[in-house]
């Protein structure tokens, strides 16, 4: 291993500007006449328009213009779309209610876009939006998750009982079959609570229009512009593809809310061509919380079948998922696709039959969030494993180490195919760094010390590097899943490498430097990462997902393999030799058996140069590009294991010990795999103890900012042990699984299994706040004050 090649643990490159303020954010970037956006948002969760009357705004000093829902539609500006179709379990197609990116006759949730104002000062804009006169017929609005479709408010006239759709996935008749035979039924429901994802750099846009050329550019926080400038052109129509450059800059941070095509980058660029000036647009954060895409809000009822010897052998989960008020630009596939082939997580369950259906509410949508799916997934079967091993009487590790999968390849009933891995090694690993045999020993000091103390396992496992193109497209979405590289070697032999991912916190400009540096031979500060800029990347389907270095990577290691073998090529015609006794090796292109070689330097001059190619066998230069279409998902998995000690007067919760062992496969750089870890965990944590978006049943977001939404601190969170295991992943070049999600898979019900272990029952839902710990407490105590 060199010092900055595969698996050392190199510092970031690209802190140095981002510790020091000198990152680009889209809020950083100011056009020559730029103007401001500011939209007015409805106050309602449901309510028709019976009129907009912006006459008095226009008047407003500074403004330059006002538009509405209808300024769009006669410029037949499309609405926004889902990117994936789902198909209800009787063949019909999901019932998709129209999104329009300024309201069109009414809106569905409070933050819905009604009109926006561009003037010459954000300050006067708003001051305009507050002139806006909007008549509206205010209609009762529907909340609640699990009575969505039993309401009598229709959010969208396609779907009278506000169903999106019906799916299904799995055998049901063989699952019935099992149950029938079955020794011992758990069950379970569950709460999946929603979340708001609060990124540290809120959404921004920025539309400019040059009427030169008839260009457009836009620059946006987004993880994938690529497929923004796509689903702008070709769907909603705002400018031919080739007329429109997206720009995402540095990012500060998406967790998944940023991949989405909004209302207000359609509108910013849009409408830098009608005022004929720049439009910015920046979110504040109460915004960001009432209008970025959600995440979660499941409602579950699970149950797990196992026979006389405790094996499990079927598994049953009916689930209903609360999309929102539109479908947002991946919805549809997070409830279904993303999350239910998952449900086997590692056991080896012979049947699973899983039901969903996803309802329309009168709240923000809601879309991929850190794990999408996957979370979800982990938390009913890790949830449901846990109850099974206490109904039963057994040892909670032990029990998953009986029902863990232990010959690869696998094949779910629920479409997966398992590649690799050894669980049992991670459990082992766990076990030992959780000194897991002394936690009885633990427990009784708690005890002494009027505590109780509890320890929750989490064996969770993922499907990442979404893809491959053929799989996802059989399950209906609507794009390919490939990543583009491109490489390109100037004649100093320094690299630029343009990829089709994007970066937003991961340390892309670092790891994929290193794997370039690892097969060059080149130092890492002579190579730079390109991303985030569809006039200088060809085309790219972005980061999410965990999908960067197995996909992204993956696809560099093949322009670079096209990179040496031409450079083969080019050290041949200099060396005078011949291409077959030409091998690369450290940096050098030599002929094998002889200690004559070329620098990997001297060979980019030489390809430039050219004086030695005879003929036009070989052209000049030194760049080559790829596609990379994996052949499947890649598995990570890990056992998480969380202790914690809860003061019963209190019902505060402290997380005394957190062990991870994941297995990610190739490392390559473990510092920031580590960071990775501990960022997923600490969201997961979130959701277990303090986040959870709650609205009103008038529809009023009630968590609408940090006064009563809680993120996690670092008060909250001890330090992590963390381990890892290898088993290298057969679907990609370089053995990579992802990692990026993992800690907020597994964090979730690793907490609650903490926590019930502790209370000594299951009656708690997240977040488990000291309020509901507390009176979960009481509840704990009820039957020994009867005794």
């Amino acid at each position: 291993m060199s010092a900055t090649g595969i698996g050392a643990p190199v510092r970031r490159k690209e802190d140095q500007r981002f510790v020091t303020g000198q990152g680009r954010y889209v809020d950083d970037f100011n056009r020559p006449g730029q103007a401001y956006a500011y939209f007015l948002r409805s106050p309602h969760a449901h309510a028709a328009i019976r009129s907009i009357d912006v006459s008095q705004a226009k008047a407003m000093p500074g403004v330059l213009a006002v538009f509405t829902g209808d300024d769009l539609a006669a410029d037949r500006i499309g609405g926004l779309i889902c990117g994936w179709m789902i198909h209800s379990k009787d063949g019909t197609p999901m019932k998709a209610g129209p999104h329009p990116a300024l309201a069109q006759g009414k809106v569905r949730y409070v933050g819905d876009h009604v009109a926006v104002v561009i003037a010459e000062t954000l300050a006067q804009a708003k001051d305009a939006a507050e002139a806006i006169a909007v008549d509206y017929d205010v209609l009762p609005a529907v909340v609640d998750t699990a009575q969505a479709t039993k309401a009598s408010v229709q959010v969208h006239d396609v779907s009278p009982d506000n169903t999106v759709f019906n799916w299904h996935l799995g055998n049901k008749d063989e699952t019935d079959a099992a149950f029938a035979r079955a020794k011992h039924v758990t069950k379970i429901d569950l709460i999946n609570n929603r979340l708001v994802p609060n990124p540290i750099e809120p959404r921004a846009a920025l539309g400019e229009y040059d009427p030169g050329t008839d260009n457009y550019t836009l620059y946006t926080t987004s993880q994938n512009p690529h497929v923004a400038r796509l689903v702008l052109s070709a769907f909603i129509g705002v400018a031919p593809e080739h007329k429109l450059r997206v720009i995402a800059p540095d990012v500060g941070g998406g967790f998944g809310s940023k991949i989405f095509i909004y209302a207000e980058e359609t509108v910013c660029v849009w409408a830098a061509k009608k005022v004929k000036r720049p439009v910015k647009w920046t979110s504040d954060r109460s915004e960001a919380f009432l209008s970025d895409a959600h995440g979660r809000d499941h409602v579950t009822h699970a149950e797990m079948a196992t026979d006389e010897n405790g094996k499990i052998i079927g598994l049953k989960v009916h689930t209903i998922a609360n999309l929102g008020a539109y479908l947002s630009t991946f919805s549809s596939s997070v409830p279904t696709y993303l999350y239910a082939p998952l449900l086997s997580g590692q056991y080896d369950i012979p049947a699973i039959y899983c039901e969903v259906d996803g309802v329309y509410t009168n709240t923000a949508p809601v879309d991929a969030y850190r794990g999408a799916g996957r979370p979800e997934a982990t938390f009913v079967i890790e949830r449901l494993v846990e109850k099974t091993a206490r109904e039963l009487g057994q040892d909670p590790a032990e029990f998953r180490r009986k029902n863990y999968i232990t010959q690869f390849p696998h094949a779910t009933p629920v479409i997966m195919t398992y590649d690799t891995g050894d669980y049992a090694a991670s459990l082992d690993k766990a076990l030992e760094l959780a000194d897991y045999r002394n936690f009885q020993a633990r427990k009784q000091d708690s005890a002494r010390r009027g505590k109780l103390r509890g320890i929750g396992f989490s064996s969770y496992i993922e499907a990442c590097g979404i893809a491959p193109s053929q799989a996802v497209g059989s399950l209906g979405a609507g794009v390919g899943l490939w990543e583009s590289a491109e490489v390109r070697v100037n004649p100093t032999g320094s690299v630029e490498v343009l990829t089709g991912s994007h970066s937003h916190g991961q340390g892309h400009e670092t790891t994929f430097a290193q794997l370039v540096s690892d097969r060059l031979g080149i130092p890492i500060d002579q190579v730079s990462i390109v991303h985030g800029d569809t006039d200088k990347v060809q085309f790219g389907m972005g980061t999410y997902g965990s999908r960067s270095g197995a996909v992204g990577m993956s696809a560099i290691a093949k322009a670079l393999d096209k990179v040496i073998a031409k450079g083969k090529k080019v050290a041949a015609h200099v060396l005078e030799a011949s291409e077959g006794d030409v091998e690369f090796k450290d940096g050098r292109f030599g002929i094998a058996g002889t200690d004559r070689s070329l620098a990997f330097g001297e060979v980019a001059l030489q390809a430039y140069i050219a004086h030695k190619f005879s003929g036009q066998e070989l052209e000049p230069g030194l760049k080559e590009g790829a596609f990379y279409d994996p052949t499947n998902f890649t598995f990570p998995a890990g056992v998480h294991i969380c202790e914690v000690e809860i003061d019963p007067e209190t019902g505060v919760a402290k997380i005394e010990r957190w062990t991870a062992v994941d297995d990610f496969g190739v490392i390559i750089n473990p510092m920031i795999v580590e960071g990775q870890v501990h960022g997923g965990i600490a969201q997961g944590v979130g959701q277990a103890l303090l986040e959870g978006a709650v609205y009103d049943q008038n529809g009023q977001l009630v968590t609408a900012s940090f006064n009563d939404y809680c993120m996690p601190r670092a008060i909250d969170l001890p330090s992590f042990q963390v381990g890892m295991t290898v088993t290298p992943c057969p679907s990609n070049p370089l053995g990579i699984k992802g990692c990026g999600e993992a800690g907020a898979i597994a964090a979730p019900p690793a907490v609650i299994n903490a926590i019930t272990d502790a209370l000594g029952h299951e009656d708690i839902a997240m977040p488990a706040t000291p309020q509901a710990i507390w009176r979960a407490a009481q509840k704990a105590r009820m039957p020994m004050a009867a005794e």
